[in-house]
């Protein structure tokens, strides 16, 4: 069943003149692959290059960091639920640890 011919003959049921021939759509092409892309690539916002920046320059210590994680793989990391409330209070309160001293 052809579309076209439908159409047209509503057209001409409807008494309607075609005032210009329909255009048909050519479908969009992809376009042309570079010739010198060989693989993936990937580009880096300006907060991006920032925060790969300072990730580069910071002053974690990866030992705490890797013994803190794995604790918690094992679970045997434990926070009592008033030092964590405790440091919630104060960062509402906006009470610094230095200030403390």
């Amino acid at each position: 069943m052809d579309i076209r011919n439908n159409i047209d003959g509503l057209k001409t049921l409807l008494g309607v003149a075609d005032a210009a021939p329909a255009k048909t759509q050519q479908p969009k092409q992809a376009p042309a692959a570079d010739a010198t892309f060989s693989g993936d690539r990937a580009t880096l916002s300006g907060a991006g290059s920032e925060v790969a920046l300072s990730a580069a320059n910071s002053d974690v210590r990866m030992d705490k960091v890797s013994a803190v994680q794995s604790a918690l793989a094992d679970g045997a990391y434990n926070i009592p639920a008033s030092a964590v409330a405790t440091k919630v209070v104060d960062a509402m309160l906006g009470v610094s640890p230095s200030s403390l001293k």
